[in-house]
C-alpha cells in the first residue's frame, strides 16, 4: 500500500474521537481511509458494475432476515438512541441505504458509488469527505448545540444547529457530519472534482475489527479500479 503525502498523514495523525463520545458508547472504532490522487467523476460503468454487483450481495443477504434483524443495524439504532436521536426518524447510513435496495441505490458519482457499495456490501457506515475542504483536523465529539452545519433546505443552501449532546463529526468550520454518519455537510462532500478524500468506517460491537478492516481493504481495492495511481494510508481509531 503506498502512502500520501507527508502533510496528508499529518493531517490524518491530528484526527481524534472525544472522550464523551468513547463513554457513550466503549466499544466505537473508526477506520480512516486516507486516499490521495484520485480520479474523481460522474457515475460511469465501472462504479455502476461496483455498485450493482454490493446490490446483489446485500439482496442475497436479506434474503431471509429484514435488515433492522442484523446485529450491526441493530447496535447502531441503540448508539442513535442513547445520544436521543430516533433512528425512526434519522436513521444510521448503512440502514438508510439498505432500505433502498428494492428500488436501487442512487449513482451519485465515482467515488461515492464506490464507497456505497461497501457500505452494503459489509452492512458498515461509511462516509466520504474531501479533504481538501477541511479546515483543521477531523473529530468526532458531542456536540454543544451552537456549531454550524451547512445543507441544503427546500432546495436552497441552509445553516442548521445540532442538538446538544448529538454526537457529530467536526472541522474549525463547522459540523461535517450529523448524528454520527446520519447526513454529510454540502461543504466537505466528494464532488467530481475531489482528488484528495478520507473515508469513515463506523463499526460497533459485534462488528470485529477484522470485518472492519476487510471492508476496507475492498473499498481500497475498488477505489484503486478506479484510480489506479491512487494512495492510501489508514488509521483506525481510537
Amino acid at each position: 500500500m503506498n502512502h500520501v503525502t507527508v502533510e496528508l498523514q499529518s493531517w490524518l495523525s491530528a484526527a481524534s474521537i472525544d472522550g464523551g463520545v468513547r463513554a457513550l458508547r466503549p466499544d466505537y472504532r473508526a477506520l480512516l481511509v486516507l486516499a490521495d490522487d484520485l480520479e474523481p467523476g460522474p457515475s460511469d460503468a465501472v462504479s455502476e458494475r461496483m455498485l450493482a454487483a454490493a446490490e446483489e450481495r446485500a439482496r442475497e443477504l436479506f434474503r431471509q432476515a429484514p435488515v433492522l434483524e442484523h446485529p450491526h443495524v441493530l447496535a447502531w439504532r441503540e448508539a442513535f438512541r442513547d445520544f436521543g436521536a430516533k433512528p425512526r426518524r434519522t436513521r444510521p447510513s448503512m440502514e438508510a441505504l439498505l432500505r433502498r435496495l428494492d428500488e436501487g441505490l442512487p449513482r451519485i458519482n465515482r467515488l461515492a458509488d464506490a464507497y456505497n457499495a461497501i457500505s452494503i456490501a459489509h452492512v458498515v457506515p461509511i462516509g466520504g469527505e474531501d479533504v481538501s475542504a477541511y479546515r483543521g483536523p477531523l473529530r468526532l465529539v458531542r456536540a454543544t448545540g451552537g456549531e454550524t452545519f451547512d445543507t441544503v433546505a427546500g432546495g436552497e443552501p441552509a445553516l442548521e444547529n445540532p442538538e446538544p449532546g448529538e454526537v457529530v463529526w467536526r472541522d474549525n468550520d463547522g459540523v461535517t457530519c450529523r448524528r454520527w454518519n446520519w447526513r454529510q455537510c454540502t461543504r466537505t462532500r466528494l464532488t467530481e472534482q475531489t482528488t484528495k478524500a478520507v473515508f469513515l468506517l463506523d463499526a460497533l460491537s459485534p462488528m470485529t475489527d477484522t470485518a472492519l478492516r476487510a471492508a476496507a481493504n475492498e473499498l481500497m481495492v475498488d477505489l484503486r479500479t478506479l484510480s489506479p495511481q491512487a494512495r492510501f494510508t489508514t488509521r483506525l481509531l481510537p
